[in-house]
């Protein structure tokens, strides 16, 4: 199954009415056109992918590699690159431009952001851990729990505090209610990964039914 994707913008969260007068909220995903800035082939590369830039930044931001890399391209650095691949290498050539009408009303996507970080958090709001009883006789409050039989070493795998989120995570089989070309959004069924203005990728999803 070949697959389409694309990279774009989280704007934010709204609510659309279908036709039948049903309330869907949706993420709003703002795909300016994503250019095409490089075409990975098996002879090359080793492997087929496309590699897809979006929202330009200053050449001073940029070093003379990435200014070279884009201008083959005939654009300017993007700061966010990405690579799709098993995609039908024939329909793409370097400096094309991908556009959200790739997409489709009703397509199932899988969508890969960084999610919002949270700092150092303790187990309670970290793992979902329930505190101990916060009456003054117990000295239990709000700890990690016993550390296990072995006196001198920590198991793997043990819940203890650490940060919290900032982590790459991939939402699947979400569905595109709308492929807005003219204002290059995308609108789908539900949240996605990360903040507002983080950089997403929005991908055909692989357990599609």
């Amino acid at each position: 199954m070949t697959t389409k994707g694309i990279l774009g913008k989280k704007v934010g969260m709204t609510q659309v009415f279908t036709e039948a007068g049903e309330l869907i909220p949706v993420t709003v995903i703002a795909t300016e056109p994503n250019v095409v800035l490089q075409v990975k082939t098996i002879e090359n590369d080793g492997y087929e992918a496309i590699q897809l830039g979006i929202d330009d930044k200053r050449e001073v931001l940029s070093n003379k590699p990435a200014q070279g890399h884009a201008a083959k391209a005939k654009t300017a650095p993007k700061r966010f690159i990405r690579e799709i691949r098993n995609v039908e290498l024939g329909d793409y050539t370097v400096g094309d431009e991908v556009k959200a009408d790739i997409f489709a009303a009703g397509d199932a996507v899988d969508v890969t952001g960084i999610t919002k970080g949270h700092g150092y958090q303790g187990n309670i709001h970290k793992d979902g851990q329930s505190r101990g009883p916060m009456a003054h006789g117990s000295r239990y409050h709000r700890r990690p729990g016993s550390m296990g039989a072995i006196i001198n070493r920590v198991f793997k795998g043990k819940k203890l505090p650490g940060r919290m989120g900032n982590h790459q995570r991939t939402m699947q089989n979400l569905q595109i209610v709308r492929a807005d070309v003219e204002n290059n959004v995308l609108l789908i069924k539900g949240n996605v990964p990360g903040a507002n203005k983080s950089f997403v990728t929005v991908k055909t999803s692989v357990k599609s039914k």
